[in-house]
C-alpha cells in the first residue's frame, strides 16, 4: 500500500494513454482477484499523482464482459488511489444528448449478467449503500470543468449498463429508453459498485458517441462508427480531466471513504484466513477502527 495518495483514470474505448502525463513508472501489479485489464501506469499530471490502468488494455484487447474490474479497482486501491475518474463511450438514449455531448452520471440500472461485481461474498458479507452511487462531489466537478472548456455537458442522467458485447436489440434499445435512462453503456456500474465497497470515490465522465438504435432517422450504432466519434472525444475528455485535477484533492475526506462503516455483517473472528488475505486491504481502516 503507497502512503502518498493518488488520483486514478480508467479509460475507456479511444483513451489508452495519458500523453500529458510525466515522471512515468509502470507497474507489475498482482492482486488476490487475478491481474489488471493492463499494467498501472503512474505518473505526475498537473501537479498530481496519478495512476492509469486501461479499462480494455493496450489495443482494446479485453470486452466488456471480461474486464478484470475487481483487479483493476483492487490494483487501484493498492497504489493509494483515494478518487477514481472515469471515463466511457456510452450511447444516447434521449434525442437531447446527440454524438459529441457528455454527461456526468449520477445513477445507474444493472443489466449485466455474467461478471463479478463484488469483493466479498465466500465467507465475508458486506452491504454498502449505492443509493448513491458516484461521488457527487467529483461529478459535479466534472460538469463545472466541462463547462469552463465550453463543452457542453449535462450534470446528471441515468446510465444502463448492459452486459455486451453485442449492441441492444431494437426492443430493449426502446425499452430503456421507457426507464427515464440518458445513456447506455457496458462496463461504469460494475466499477462504481466496487469502488465503492474499496473506499474510493468515484464519477464517471460519459463521451456520447451514438444513438444506440432506437432512432429513426439516424444509422444504428456500429463499432466504426463509435470510434470515429471517440476519437474526436478523447482529446476533449483529457481538457477536462486535466482541469479537474488542478482541483481534486486526493487527500481530501469524503462519505465514500467510510463506505464500509456498519456494512461488514460477518464477525472478524468468522473470517476464513484466505479470506483475511483478500480483503486484509479493504477491511483495514475498520479493523484499526
Amino acid at each position: 500500500m503507497y502512503d502518498k495518495p493518488a488520483i486514478g483514470i480508467l479509460g475507456g474505448s479511444g483513451l489508452y494513454d495519458i500523453p500529458d502525463i510525466e515522471d512515468l513508472q509502470t507497474h507489475s501489479v498482482e492482486t488476490p482477484f487475478g491481474n489488471p485489464s493492463d499494467a498501472p501506469i503512474e505518473g505526475t499530471w498537473n501537479g498530481r499523482r496519478v495512476v492509469f490502468i486501461a479499462r480494455h488494455g493496450q489495443g482494446h484487447r479485453v470486452d466488456p464482459s471480461h474486464v478484470p474490474y475487481r483487479a483493476n479497482i483492487y490494483a487501484m486501491k493498492q497504489l493509494g488511489v483515494r478518487r477514481i475518474l472515469a471515463v466511457s463511450a456510452v450511447g444516447s438514449l434521449k434525442e437531447g444528448l446527440p454524438p459529441g455531448h457528455m454527461v456526468a452520471v449520477d445513477q445507474f440500472i444493472d443489466r449485466t449478467r455474467h461478471r463479478e461485481d463484488s469483493f466479498f461474498g465466500d465467507g465475508c458479507v458486506a452491504h454498502v449503500s449505492l443509493a448513491d452511487p458516484v461521488c457527487t462531489a467529483q461529478q459535479k466537478l466534472l460538469v463545472q470543468c466541462a463547462q469552463a472548456e465550453d463543452l457542453i455537458i449535462q450534470d446528471g442522467g441515468t446510465y444502463v449498463c448492459m452486459e455486451g458485447p453485442q449492441f441492444s436489440t431494437r426492443a430493449e434499445s426502446n425499452m430503456y429508453r421507457s426507464f427515464g435512462a440518458s445513456v447506455i453503456g457496458m462496463t461504469n456500474l460494475t466499477e462504481a459498485r466496487l469502488a465503492r465497497e474499496a473506499e474510493i470515490c468515484y464519477a464517471t465522465l460519459a463521451l456520447v458517441t451514438d444513438y444506440d438504435c432506437w432512432h429513426e432517422a439516424e444509422e444504428d450504432v456500429s463499432a466504426e462508427a463509435v470510434v470515429q466519434t471517440v476519437r474526436r472525444n478523447v482529446r476533449n475528455a483529457q481538457r477536462v480531466l486535466s482541469r479537474a485535477l488542478q482541483t481534486l484533492d486526493p487527500t481530501s475526506d469524503c462519505g465514500c471513504q467510510r463506505a464500509l462503516d456498519g456494512a461488514v455483517m460477518t464477525h472478524p473472528g468468522h473470517l476464513s484466513d484466505e479470506g483475511k488475505e483478500k480483503l486484509g486491504l479493504l477491511l483495514q481502516r475498520i479493523s484499526a477502527s
